[in-house]
């Protein structure tokens, strides 16, 4: 599996978190900010908030619910979009995004952001980035209820935004949403080595992938 050929793709399907935008927010919220305050929440000491959050992480990861915060402010007693705006200064794009998004925009490429994210998270993101001016089109896998690392979500997304699976590019940081959309039959697939700025970059992935976007020849 090759490196992207641009003249063969009319279609870029875009994740948000760790692919567009740095994922150390979203990591620095949930294993720091949002353990701290369950702790002061609850009366516990973080390792004991760390701990008891930790059983919901392993047994909800990959499925909707993982990414749903109205589910997280139920589950922990916490208006969890409103703590998420605590740390919003940590919101921000991981190198080169714009100038690639520019240049796939000169090169008549549809861009469409599908993301795992909560609505409320999309909204604060794009609040504070604007990164949906820079693109086609946002969609959430709320939006259809499935998340990426469903069969069910590229149904719903061929069926509402048609694009065509062998002329369509997806770049993503998730092993398992890029095997979903392999499996789904999506033929160009991209990982991300470095979603998170502040950590070190894993290239352990069966999928080709780059650092950063200024690696791609456009």
């Amino acid at each position: 599996m090759s490196l992207p050929d641009w003249q063969q793709i009319d279609t870029v399907l875009l994740d948000m978190d760790g692919t567009l935008l740095d994922l150390h927010f979203d990591n620095y919220f949930w294993l720091d900010h949002l353990p701290k305050a369950y702790a002061e929440h609850h009366a516990l000491s973080e390792d004991a908030a760390f701990a008891e959050l930790n059983k919901s992480f392993v047994g909800l990861r990959g499925t909707l619910n993982w990414y749903c915060l109205d589910h997280w402010s139920e589950l922990t007693g916490l208006p969890i979009a409103e703590l998420k705006r605590d740390v919003q200064h940590k919101i921000g794009f991981r190198p080169h995004v714009k100038d690639f998004l520019k240049t796939l925009k000169d090169m008549g490429k549809r861009t469409v952001i599908v993301t795992n994210a909560h609505r409320d998270s999309v909204d604060l993101k794009m609040e504070h980035t604007q990164l949906d001016q820079l693109v086609d089109r946002v969609i959430s896998s709320h939006d259809y209820q499935e998340p990426k690392e469903s069969q069910a979500f590229w149904d719903h997304l061929s069926d509402d935004e048609p694009f065509n699976k062998e002329r369509t590019l997806l770049v993503d940081d998730s092993q398992a949403v890029l095997k979903s959309a392999e499996t789904w039959g999506i033929r160009w697939l991209l990982t991300i080595y470095h979603p998170d700025s502040q950590k070190a970059p894993n290239t352990n992935s069966e999928f080709p992938g780059v650092h950063h976007f200024d690696e791609l020849d456009l």
